[in-house]
């Protein structure tokens, strides 16, 4: 029987500690390599056999370029969640070294949990659908900027004047002035950097429109078909799939919730029943979208003519999810606010219903690769 080596490594941006674990032997510390591509292979070369090597390392900064280089030499390698590792309660001395032999040891035990290393048409979509979400943070800051400068000094738009429309946006360019120069110089740069994030935000949007002709035809399926959903335009099915990739890996849509972090916490021993709010321990992004889209079902359900323009051309079984989906969660959130809860905590409670619908469709759209996954699997 072929001996397998475990390999830990804690990643860093100039350097990897590395640990080996093998079979029931003590886990061994080899040392300290620099994070670059050639001393990373002259390592696994020394290693063995890539057949008989199993490596790890958490996800961090890094990302996964160390991921895709050992997987190119032939090493089996995954990514793990560093949330997930286990810690011991009186362990207070953390190093690098440590932290190389922890995970080969509970690698090697099989107590560590991997995560989803995306292709490379998922990671670059990713990136730029993150682009624009950073993009959109950066208007906020610099329009609050600009409006609390202005109400400082005793500025208010005329009414019917919507905030941020051209008419607004005009009225500060031609009505606001000030006396001192440093005060002027002061309005044109708040000014500037407000048309920066516009232009911006612009161009990213093209960029995810032509992105979007290059991507394989599988995901642009399953993009098309998540706008049947009410709340959930061109930009957000994007978003959802760039973070989740596959819907049909996740065998079940309570498994796709709690990749969200949309589950309750719960700390309970014998006969004590806590529960608290949501977990937060999955992905932000996808999270942020989700709830968003939520906030749509708080309106009786109605096929909009933009709703219908999105849903044309896609098949029965589709639409037909999309409507339940607009009855059910209209329902749940009615009936929340009717036993007392806030709004807020019914849109999340809708949001963890609504990604069992964006599953249901997901895999619908993967059915045919799902059983050939499946079959692989087997």
């Amino acid at each position: 029987m072929k001996t397998l080596r475990f390999v830990g490594l804690d990643v860093h941006a100039e350097t990897i500690a590395v640990a080996v674990a093998e079979n029931r032997d003590e886990v061994r510390f080899l040392g300290v390599i620099p994070n670059r591509p050639e001393p990373v292979r002259r390592l696994f070369k020394k290693l063995g056999e890539p057949g008989g090597l199993r490596v790890c390392y958490e996800a961090g900064p890094t990302g996964y370029v160390l991921y895709w280089q050992l997987t190119q030499l032939g090493v089996k390698c995954e990514v793990v969640a560093p949330t997930l590792v286990p810690v011991k309660a009186g362990d207070r001395v953390k190093t690098d070294r440590r932290d190389a032999q922890k995970l080969a040891r509970c690698y090697r035990a099989g107590e560590l949990t991997p995560v989803w290393v995306p292709d490379e048409a998922h990671e670059a979509l990713r990136d730029l659908v993150r682009a624009r979400e950073a993009a959109k943070k950066d208007q906020l800051r610099a329009r609050h900027r600009l409006s609390k400068f202005l109400l400082r000094h005793g500025y208010h738009a005329p009414e019917k004047v919507k905030a941020w429309g051209q008419r607004y946006l005009a009225w500060i360019r031609v009505q606001v002035h000030f006396a001192q120069p440093a005060q002027e110089a002061t309005l044109l740069d708040y000014l500037n950097e407000v048309d920066h994030a516009a232009a911006r935000i612009g161009r990213l949007e093209q960029s995810i429109d032509a992105a979007l002709e290059q991507v394989p035809q599988k995901m642009r399926a399953v993009i098309q078909a998540l706008q049947a959903l009410r709340g959930v335009a061109k930009l957000s099915a994007v978003s959802i799939v760039a973070e989740v990739g596959e819907l049909c890996r996740f065998e079940r849509a309570r498994q796709l919730m709690g990749y969200t972090g949309v589950g309750s916490s719960e700390h309970s021993s014998g006969q004590r029943i806590r529960r608290y709010g949501i977990t937060k321990t999955g992905n932000a992004h996808l999270r942020r979208i989700v709830i968003e889209a939520s906030w749509s079902y708080r309106h009786r359900p109605s096929r909009s003519d933009v709703l219908k323009q999105r849903q044309r051309g896609l098949s029965a079984p589709i639409t037909e999810i999309a409507w339940k989906a607009q009855h059910r969660l209209h329902d749940r959130y009615c009936k929340l606010l009717a036993r007392g809860k806030t709004k807020q905590h019914a849109v999340v409670a809708v949001a963890r219903e609504l990604l069992g619908f964006i599953w249901a469709i997901g895999v619908q759209v993967e059915r045919p690769s799902c059983s050939q996954l499946a079959a692989v699997r087997a």
